[in-house]
């Protein structure tokens, strides 16, 4: 059976003299506590965890075996100061948890020719990064844990859980506003929780009280907290505006792409979206009059589990490793 090499670490430079990230990282904890995985740690743990559901092995940045065996592939899931630092003999597959646009390295395989295949996760961010890349970019999803996150036993108390990513943003006050004055003039009871500022405990408490969700992210390149909320069989209101992507470091003098997505991942059992506050009311009408009809956990457990993620990430490993032989 295959053995996979995985490799993943978040960047911890040392800052004002050598090997003094060891004492700030000691020095954070104290002061902050262990701190909560982000998105791209996530994948890593995620894919793990899907690995370990369907009795996949693997070894996790084994570097030592990894340099006696330069023919294996050596799997990065990120960052990618991993590929950068260390001077790779193996094939690699990078990704998902990689930078944000090609433009940063568009000399990749010229520079790392070992890489024969970079992952991003989800569709519209892998056609923004075929113009470079080519069919060496493809699209892979991290699964969600259905375990994890289930359906709630309790009556819910509020009709939405609104999730809002959109702090310190112009679209605040222009979406976020207007969405809570309508819910008010309909004496429809809600919750917010705000991205950033929350803990995996409190949105499943919240959730479990709401018969809905409304998801407000200027856009998403997988979207691991509306699929929790979709796998806990919350169906959503989705803010979808399919404009340009805006990450301020990049647009719009270095890169201008459009249509992104909020909700990448996404049929018609999951919920209903609107473009803005134009058609949100009448959105807004049809996602209340179909919410019983909505089948979110159901597309989750069809598309995004740990288990059938990690089966892909597998099949694509074994894709490279035809190629090799």
């Amino acid at each position: 059976m295959i053995t996979l090499n995985l490799f993943y670490e978040e960047p911890d430079p040392d800052r004002w003299f050598k090997f003094d990230r060891y004492p700030r990282r000691y020095i954070r904890r104290l002061i902050r506590g262990r701190s909560r995985p982000g998105g791209p740690q996530m994948v890593a743990i995620n894919l793990i965890k899907g690995l370990d559901k369907i009795g996949a092995p693997y070894r996790i940045n084994d570097y030592r075996y990894i340099k006696k065996h330069p023919t294996e592939i050596a799997c990065i899931i990120g960052k990618p100061h991993l590929l950068f630092d260390k001077k790779w003999k193996n094939p690699v597959i990078l990704g998902a948890a990689i930078y944000s646009h090609p433009v940063d390295h568009p000399d990749l395989f010229n520079k790392y020719p070992q890489v024969k295949r970079v992952l991003v996760p989800g569709e519209w961010i892998c056609d923004m990064f075929k113009p470079y890349y080519g069919d060496k970019v493809i699209a892979w999803p991290v699964g969600t844990d259905t375990t994890d996150w289930q359906p709630s036993d309790h009556a819910p108390k509020y009709d939405f859980l609104v999730y809002n990513k959109l702090p310190n943003s112009p679209y605040q006050s222009v979406l976020l506003k207007p969405i809570l004055e309508l819910l008010a003039k309909r004496a429809l009871s809600y919750q917010i929780v705000t991205y950033g500022s929350y803990d995996q405990q409190e949105l499943k408490e919240k959730l479990s009280q709401c018969r809905g969700a409304i998801f407000l992210s200027r856009s998403e390149t997988q979207g691991l907290a509306y699929q929790q909320i979709l796998a806990t069989d919350t169906p959503i209101l989705a803010w979808d505006r399919e404009g340009f992507w805006e990450d301020p470091e990049y647009y719009p003098h270095r890169v201008q792409y459009q249509p992104v997505s909020s909700v990448p991942y996404w049929d018609k059992r999951c919920g209903v979206k609107f473009s803005g506050p134009d058609d949100l009311e009448a959105q807004l009408d049809l996602f209340l009059k179909k919410i019983q009809d909505f089948k979110p956990r159901e597309y989750i457990l069809e598309n995004l589990t740990l288990e059938h993620c990690a089966q892909k990430y597998v099949q694509i490993y074994k894709e490279v490793l035809k190629e090799l032989t």
